[in-house]
């Protein structure tokens, strides 16, 4: 259930992205949920790979890379679904950024049922 509701929020989340980003652009909230779910498994499979392949011109710019990583993620999911356009690497890194922020102020909400 938990589960099921962090990935409605990370679509909320996307969508409040595109409201304060004109730059970036979603169709709907039922390709807000289909992004979401996107830029989940590009995190989880792409992510971790990519970190460790760029980890030392990360390490050269103590980590300033890594929000241009997060920024070439987003404009990826953008490349790949239809419904979802980013209007330039500037505005995928701000929109990483902001996603990020956003995703996990919402997720912060609920609480954690442990026990």
């Amino acid at each position: 259930m938990r589960l099921l509701l962090l990935w409605i929020l990370n679509a909320v989340a996307l969508l409040a992205v595109t409201w304060l980003l004109p730059s970036i652009q979603v169709s709907g909230f039922g390709t807000a949920l289909i992004a979401a779910l996107v830029l989940g498994f590009i995190n989880t499979l792409v992510r971790p790979v990519l970190a460790l392949l760029t980890l030392p011109i990360t390490v050269l710019t103590l980590g300033i890379f890594y929000l241009v990583l997060n920024g070439f993620l987003f404009w990826l999911a953008s490349a790949l679904l239809p419904g979802f356009r980013v209007e330039g690497f500037v505005s995928a890194m701000v929109g990483a950024i902001l996603y990020g922020v956003i995703a996990w102020a919402l997720s912060a909400l609920i609480p954690n049922q442990k026990g």
